[in-house]
C-alpha cells in the first residue's frame, strides 16, 4: 500500500508565528500563518489543502464510477468549498461543486453516481464527520 507523507514546520505563537507546508513529493511547498488560515492574508493553509485533495480525490472516483457505469468521461472538473469554524475549531463543511461532460448519459443516472463517488471517495470517507455536500451538473 502506498503511504504519502507531508511535513509541516511552525515558528512562534499562534498569532505571532509562521510556519512553512509542504508534500514529500516536493510537488509543492508554501508557506502558512494565522493570517492566512483566519483572515485574508496571503499564503496557504490546511483547509485549502484538504480541499484541493478533496476535490482531486472526488474528480478522480466520479471518473471511475462513470466508467464502470459504461460512460466514457470526456472531463471532470471540482471545486472543493471548506468552511472552517474558528470559534468550533473544526471543518464544518466542504461543498463539492463538480462540472463533467459525459457524453449519453441522463441527469439522473448522472446525480446516482455523483452522489456515490462523493460517499466512497477515500478523502471523503476520511472526512466522515464533516458536512459534504454536492453540486452536480452536466455541461
Amino acid at each position: 500500500m502506498p503511504q504519502r507523507k507531508a511535513d509541516a514546520v511552525w515558528k512562534g505563537d499562534l498569532k505571532g508565528g509562521k510556519g512553512t507546508m509542504k508534500f514529500g513529493s516536493g510537488a509543492f511547498e508554501g508557506a502558512f500563518s494565522f493570517a492566512s488560515r483566519f483572515e485574508e492574508g496571503t499564503g496557504t493553509n490546511p483547509e485549502e489543502l484538504i480541499g484541493a485533495a478533496h476535490a482531486g480525490c472526488f474528480s478522480m472516483a466520479f471518473s471511475n464510477e462513470l466508467a464502470k457505469a459504461g460512460f466514457t468521461p470526456e472531463s471532470v472538473e471540482t471545486t472543493a468549498t471548506v468552511t472552517l469554524d474558528a470559534g468550533a475549531g473544526a471543518i464544518t463543511k466542504i461543498n463539492l461543486k463538480t462540472t463533467a461532460s459525459v457524453p449519453d448519459i441522463e441527469n439522473d443516472k448522472f446525480q446516482e453516481i455523483a452522489k456515490g463517488a462523493k460517499e466512497n471517495c477515500p478523502v471523503s470517507k476520511a472526512l466522515g464527520g464533516v458536512n459534504i455536500s454536492l453540486d452536480a451538473s452536466l455541461t
